[in-house]
C-alpha cells in the first residue's frame, strides 16, 4: 500500500518506520530537514511536499499538532485535499476538539475522500515499535480500506463510532487522565523528597502499590535520572488540557482536576520548561519547595 506520513515528529517517525517495515511504500513529509533525514536514515523516503506525496497514496496519516495544522495540511495554499486520490483514506493523529473532527471530516468527504478521525496514544517508543494504540472513528468502509496500514502501526484500534468527533472526544478523556497523573506524580515525588525519603525508594514501592499509575512508572524515571530532554513536552499539555476545558466549557461540564493539572503545566511553560519533558512539573514544585530534585543542581 502507498503510505504518506505528515509529519515525522516523535510519533510521526515511528509510525512512518513501522509502516516501513510492515512492506508499505511510504513517503514521510516534514517540512523540517532534520526530521526528513531522520527518517531517510532509518532506510525511508521522505519529501517536504504533502501534496506530492499524497497524490498517489491510498492512506494519508497525519500526525501534526493541532487543528490549525491538520486543517492547513488538507485546506491551506498547498493542501492535500484534491491531491489525494478519490477514495483515498486521511487518518487525523492530532488531538483536535471533536467539532474541528467532525467538520474537518465532512469538508473532505464532499470532495469524495474518506477522513477518520485517529488520534493516538502510546508514545515514541510504542510508535516505533508499531504498538500504539488508536482511539477512532469513521466511516466503516474507510476503516477496511485503511486497515492494512493501521495493523502496520497499532497494537489497538478501537472502532468508536460510524462518523468524526468520537474518537476525538474519547482521546479528550484519556489526556484528562494522562495530564491529571503526571501532575499528580510530579507532586509526589516532590513530596517524598520534602519528607526526606530516598526518591528510587519511593518508586520501588510505588509502583507496586496501589497509589501506581501508568504515567507514574513512565515518567517517574525522567526525575530519577534528572533527564528532562523531552519524550513528551509540556507543551503537548498545555495544549492538550486547553482543549479538554474549552470543550468541558462547552458542554457545561466541570472538570476541577483537569483545571488545576493544566496550571502545573502552564506554570512549568511560564518557568522556560515549554518545550522540556513533561516531568518538568517536578522541577517546577522542586523550586517552590526549594528542593533538590535528583540529578539537578538545585
Amino acid at each position: 500500500m502507498r503510505v504518506a506520513v505528515i509529519g515525522l515528529g516523535s510519533i510521526g517517525l515511528g509510525m512512518a518506520a513501522s509502516l516501513r517495515k510492515a512492506g508499505h511504500d511510504v513517503v514521510g513529509v516534514d517540512l523540517a530537514a532534520a526530521r526528513r533525514a531522520e527518517f531517510e536514515a532509518l532506510g525511508g523516503r521522505a519529501s517536504a511536499s504533502a501534496a506530492e506525496a499524497a497524490n498517489a497514496a491510498a492512506c494519508v496519516f497525519c500526525v501534526v499538532v493541532n487543528a490549525a495544522q491538520t486543517e492547513a495540511v488538507l485546506f491551506g495554499p498547498q493542501g492535500i485535499a484534491e491531491a489525494m486520490p478519490r477514495g483515498a483514506v486521511f487518518l487525523s493523529c492530532a488531538t483536535l476538539p471533536p467539532e474541528a473532527a467532525r467538520a474537518l471530516g465532512e469538508r473532505l468527504g464532499a470532495l469524495g475522500r474518506h477522513y477518520l478521525d485517529t488520534p493516538t496514544s502510546g508514545g515514541p517508543a510504542k510508535a516505533m515499535a508499531g504498538e500504539i494504540t488508536i482511539m477512532g472513528s469513521g466511516a466503516p468502509a474507510a476503516f477496511d480500506a485503511a486497515q492494512p496500514a493501521l495493523d502496520a502501526v497499532a497494537a489497538k484500534v478501537y472502532r468508536l463510532g460510524d462518523a468524526p468527533g468520537a474518537g476525538s472526544a474519547m482521546k479528550l478523556v484519556n489526556q484528562l487522565l494522562a495530564g491529571v497523573h503526571i501532575a499528580a506524580a510530579c507532586e509526589a515525588m516532590a513530596f517524598a523528597v520534602r519528607l526526606g525519603l530516598d526518591p528510587r525508594g519511593v518508586y520501588e514501592v510505588i509502583t507496586h502499590a496501589a497509589g501506581s499509575s501508568w504515567m507514574f512508572e513512565n515518567r517517574v524515571p525522567h526525575i530519577l535520572d534528572g533527564d528532562y530532554a523531552p519524550k513528551s513536552a509540556v507543551s503537548i499539555f498545555t495544549k492538550d488540557l486547553g482543549i479538554v476545558l474549552d470543550t468541558a466549557r462547552a458542554n457545561q461540564f466541570p472538570t476541577p482536576m483537569a483545571s488545576m493539572g493544566l496550571q502545573m503545566f502552564e506554570m512549568a511553560a511560564a518557568a522556560g520548561m515549554a518545550q522540556d519533558d513533561d516531568a518538568s512539573v517536578a522541577r517546577v514544585y522542586a523550586r517552590l519547595a526549594g528542593l533538590k530534585l535528583p540529578g539537578t543542581d538545585s
